[in-house]
């Protein structure tokens, strides 16, 4: 296990990718469902935290991320719009969009905003769902959807309203986890894209409010910037959603800590060449 704490997460940054230099390199057979032969350098179970300190202002956590601007706002605001759009319109203003592109048809076979609301994501047979009009906090009222299998799921899904109901209610609760992995995702299935990320947990406990963030796989260069921001931006929206809601109890508690654990951290070798060649450019190895 290699755990590393930094006070900032440009600090954090730069620890891991030092510790990066001296990763192993690993040839996986596939990479997002497509066959790969190139190696990858990889950390294994990666514990990381960075302490928020109450801190709201998100040009803080853009700067400190360093996420890809304006595209992860954007996409953040896609992905809390309380509609599970496949395929969106974000992903082909991402950075790598021409590379995602290759694992699109008419639609990706999954996506965050599926994830996140999946209680309306039903597949109609022309593919078109009605938009019903924009209720509270914009969230459209969608008509529940039960996506149960016939048999042994003793409960519709939940979804990120959900969540953010519960907090509201109960704020010290331990039970606030909304999954993005799901069931379908499960060994082969259909062989294609899995999501990375397993799912987001929020505590909270004398007033501070916590986020674990857990992924099955990570790519330090191409996504865990955005990966950062888009959770902490996460956690600042479900506290002011839950302030709506609850105001005399929310409205003492504050963001505290960022946790985030990566079962692999790795990086591509052409992607890590090009690292290290513009660290001895900068004098840095």
């Amino acid at each position: 296990m290699l755990a590393v704490q930094a006070e900032t997460f440009t600090e954090l940054r730069e620890k891991l990718k030092a510790e990066m230099r001296k990763a192993p390199p690993v040839k996986t057979e596939r990479w997002q469902g497509v066959p790969v032969n190139t190696d990858t350098f990889e950390l294994q179970d990666v514990n990381v935290s960075v302490p928020l300190h109450g801190g709201e202002g998100l040009e803080h956590w853009r700067q400190d991320t360093n996420c890809n601007r304006p595209w992860a706002d954007d996409h953040f605001l896609e992905r809390v719009g309380g509609e599970p759009l496949n395929p969106g319109t974000q992903w082909a203003k991402w950075p790598w969009g021409l590379s995602a592109a290759k694992f699109k048809t008419e639609r990706f076979n999954h996506t965050y905003m599926e994830r996140l609301w999946p209680k309306f994501a039903r597949r109609t047979d022309d593919g078109v769902l009605p938009k019903p009009p924009a209720g509270e906090y914009g969230l459209r009222k969608w008509p529940a959807v039960d996506n149960r299998p016939k048999y042994g799921i003793a409960h519709g899904y939940g979804d990120l309203q959900d969540l953010i109901d519960l907090l509201a209610r109960e704020p010290h609760t331990r039970q606030a986890y909304i999954p993005l992995f799901f069931p379908e995702d499960t060994g082969l299935s259909d062989g294609g894209r899995k999501v990375c990320t397993l799912g987001y947990q929020i505590m909270v406990r004398d007033k501070r409010a916590m986020i674990w963030y857990p992924l099955r796989s990570c790519d330090l260069i191409r996504h865990y910037n955005d990966d950062c921001y888009l959770a902490v931006r996460l956690l600042l929206w479900v506290i002011e959603q839950c302030r709506r809601l609850n105001p005399q109890v929310w409205n003492e508690i504050v963001p505290w800590t960022y946790s985030m654990h990566m079962t692999s951290l790795h990086v591509f070798k052409n992607d890590m060449d090009t690292y290290l060649a513009q660290e001895k450019q900068n004098g840095n190895v």
